[in-house]
């Protein structure tokens, strides 16, 4: 039995981390905030403070939206999970292997960067509808994905996508092998080294991809409209359901719904921010003492 020392495993996966840990940035970049972006979110405030606090409970409280916001955070961050998950499998694909088309994938990613929205949400229904290509093959096994929330997490992650690869990608393009090869040679099986050495390096860029992936997916609406069926209490995003008190000029109810919306996303990415700076400390200081190979 040999065993990777506690001293050489802390280097390895210290020098990894160091270096990732300059390419990764926060999950909420507060310092290049300026007047462009405080002076709309101040005026939402101020608008929804005009309603009286019993006003204000009344419109955030009622049934319709609390199911919309449920809704649009819930598939936000349904499709973040599988974004992360699926997004970090892309990007090693990518940076490890070579494989004929690679060029051509690696472009396909971007495509919801160029693709308008509304013309992806148009292009996902045409796919997912009843008489669609994947519907039609999906409905006859009991799964119906338009006019569904799983329509709406569909097109949250296709939008999503990008946002983890390609903030994942140039970290583990930039990794040394080396310290996998360390890790191998003092007695680390792969999963080990995956868990230790390499998974500590990219979890702060991963959460940073997760945190875009999610506070995109709560906003979105072009994409998802056409494809969620927009039924009350059943697939109606928030989102949606602003533009409507908008078109009632219902305007202090509509900033009432987007406030909460700010703050809910604000909350939930602070706490993902705290989650990363304690990732970067813990990869840090407390390195396992052994990776014993039996």
């Amino acid at each position: 039995m040999t065993s990777m020392p506690h001293s050489t495993l802390a280097r390895t996966r210290g020098t990894a981390f160091a270096a990732a840990r300059l390419r990764s940035r926060s999950a909420l970049p507060c310092s290049g905030l300026g007047l462009i972006v405080l002076i709309p979110l101040a005026g939402v405030f101020f608008k929804a403070a005009t309603l009286g606090p019993a006003e204000i409970w009344n419109i955030v409280s009622s049934e319709r939206v609390l199911a919309a916001l449920k809704l649009s955070f819930g598939t936000a961050l349904l499709a973040a999970l599988l974004n992360a998950v699926f997004g970090l499998l892309v990007a090693w694909v990518f940076v490890r292997y070579e494989f004929p088309g690679k060029r051509l994938f690696d472009a396909a990613i971007d495509l919801p960067f160029a693709l308008p929205t509304a013309v992806a949400g148009i292009a996902l229904t045409a796919l997912y509808a009843g008489n669609g290509w994947i519907g039609s093959l999906l409905e006859p096994l009991g799964l119906k994905v338009a006019y569904t929330p799983l329509g709406i997490v569909v097109a949250l992650t296709f939008i999503g996508l990008p946002f983890v690869v390609r903030t994942v990608e140039p970290v583990l393009r930039d990794a040394e092998k080396e310290f996998e090869e360390a890790a191998a040679s003092l007695g680390a099986r792969r999963w080990q080294t995956i868990w230790r050495v390499i998974l500590p390096s990219i979890l702060p860029s991963l959460l940073t991809g997760f945190a875009l992936a999610f506070a995109r997916g709560v906003g979105e609406y072009g994409s998802v409209i056409f494809i969620a069926g927009n039924i009350p209490f059943v697939s109606e995003i928030a989102p949606l359901l602003i533009v409507i008190r908008l078109e009632e000029f219902n305007y202090a109810a509509a900033t009432t719904v987007a406030a909460t919306m700010l703050v809910v996303s604000f909350a939930m990415l602070l706490v993902i921010n705290v989650l990363q700076a304690w990732s970067n400390r813990h990869s840090i200081r407390h390195a396992p003492t052994a990776i014993k190979e039996k």
